[in-house]
């Protein structure tokens, strides 16, 4: 009998450890795919694998993370898009996400959603879509202090908003050089967010 239940759960962990082994697999395609998209069409492509991956899994909101960050894409990328089309589902897709596990990287996804909803008309819909994407950056904040896209995204709407209203590139810039300090201190886990030093770096170029 103790024979038996061990060959039971020898065969459990074999097949545990081939699952992780498939998802990290497709995973990592995926995120080559999504760091090489070039148009539109392959961002909604990787974005409709992630979802997928994150269905099959059901345990793991990082697929749904990418899923909703290749839509945030679309959106900042195509102004002609259905923007409040595509912040929905963003925010959807982090919605699943927040099922699994409620993070600082989900509201970063968050955040970019309501952005891009505000951009259908930024002067009627800042207080609706602008504070809640503010919002959803405070609550990043609360649950990781010492995420650097949070700043990054900070310091890219502070940089956007007129002077009048506490923006512009000197409110900017001290937070893009508090993301490029923590861009380069962090080390993310493997399938983990990576993005971000790059953009930062751009700003500060137009900020100094």
């Amino acid at each position: 009998m103790k024979q038996i239940i061990l060959a039971i759960a020898l065969l459990a962990t074999m097949g545990a450890r081939a699952q992780s082994s498939k998802y990290v697999a497709a995973m990592q395609h995926n995120l080559q795919l999504l760091d090489s998209a070039k148009t539109t069409e392959d961002l909604a492509a990787v974005s409709q694998a992630f979802e997928r991956i994150g269905d099959a899994e059901k345990t793991q909101w990082l697929p749904y993370y990418y899923a909703g960050l290749a839509q945030t894409r679309i959106g900042f990328a195509d102004p002609k898009s259905d923007r409040d089309a595509i912040g929905q589902k963003a925010n959807e897709l982090a919605a699943k996400g927040e099922a699994i596990e409620k993070n600082a990287e989900l509201c970063t996804i968050h955040n970019m959603a309501s952005t891009i909803q505000m951009l259908v008309n930024p002067m009627e819909r800042f207080k609706t879509y602008g504070i809640k994407a503010y919002t959803y950056l405070q609550e990043g904040y609360k649950l990781d202090p010492n995420n650097p896209r949070l700043y990054f995204l900070d310091g890219a709407s502070t940089f956007g908003k007129p002077e009048y209203i506490g923006g512009g590139k000197e409110k900017a810039k001290p937070l893009f050089v508090k993301a490029e300090e923590l861009f380069k201190a962090e080390k993310p886990a493997d399938l983990y967010p990576h993005w971000g030093l790059a953009e930062t770096e751009r700003y500060l170029a137009k900020c100094n």
